[in-house]
């Protein structure tokens, strides 16, 4: 039976009620989550399928987005990510504020290698690349500017996994060793072996075979108290470099980033101050 309205309220609204988190705003980023290196453009068609969400919901946010300026409408009727949402990046802290720092030290390191320089960020059980700059002769590296690293087989994923907070780091190391059947889980027992070692020693090394020999060596990068804001690697073609020879280049350079993120201006002070 029915329950009665009580006076003064208003009746129920009839109907689904949405899911938990449903909210406008994640049906947005739900839409702008569709996009990926690999699908750049996408009709309202492979939104809507990428997205899972009724073809009229879709394009009613879809043009929200596209007014907004987060996404942009291509004379083919298709869809791409709109340069305000570049806009906007440019102001995250985490990300651009520490690019505007290392990247002299940067250069500088890879006018030393001539081959990949990597700068990351831990991005809840992931890492986020910032930069990157890489010769144009230089084998190729599997990641961009903006996109995502595994934690536990990269050298800037082990040093920010090991720099993580116990809690943190125990989590994703669970997360990890809970893959989906048929993907290879590290040996969490040698996994903590190597972020003890990679704690210890203040850098990581990292070699994989596929899709080409290569080796990667990343340093922490800390600010005010010690605190771990991101990490630096280069990563080398293996058997070509001694990669023991570079060790102390990396280490060098992230160790000036750091005393320029403890010693400079905080990144969200007035202008005035900065000068």
């Amino acid at each position: 039976m029915a329950q009665a309205v009580p006076p003064g309220e208003p009746a129920p609204r009839r109907g689904r009620r949405p899911a938990q988190g449903d909210a406008v705003v994640d049906r947005a980023f739900t839409i702008l989550g569709a996009f990926d290196p690999t699908h750049r453009v996408l009709s309202l068609a492979e939104l809507t399928r990428r997205t899972g969400m009724p073809r009229s919901t879709t394009l009613r946010l879809a043009r929200k987005l596209v007014g907004t300026g987060a996404l942009e409408r291509r004379e083919d009727g298709r869809y791409a990510i709109g340069l305000r949402l570049l806009e906007i990046a440019s102001l995250a802290l985490r990300g651009h504020g520490l690019r505007a720092v290392a990247m002299p030290f940067m250069e500088d390191l890879f006018h030393i290698t001539r081959q990949h320089v990597l700068l990351a960020v831990r991005d809840d059980d992931e890492a986020l690349l910032v930069e990157r700059l890489s010769a144009h002769d230089a084998d190729p590296v599997l990641y961009r500017v903006g996109g995502r690293m595994p934690l536990h087989s990269t050298g800037a994923g082990l040093v920010l996994l090991a720099g993580a907070p116990p809690a943190e780091q125990e989590r994703i190391l669970q997360g990890i060793s809970a893959r989906p059947a048929g993907a290879q889980a590290p040996d969490l027992t040698e996994l903590r072996r190597t972020l003890a070692d990679v704690r210890r020693g203040g850098f990581a090394t990292v070699t994989l075979g596929t899709p080409w020999p290569r080796t990667s060596v990343a340093a922490p990068l800390l600010g005010p108290g010690d605190t771990l804001c991101g990490a630096l690697s280069v990563v080398l073609p293996s058997g070509t470099v001694d990669h023991r020879a570079m060790t102390p280049a990396v280490r060098t350079c992230a160790r000036a980033i750091s005393r320029e993120l403890s010693s400079g201006p905080r990144e969200d002070a007035p202008d005035h101050e900065r000068r």
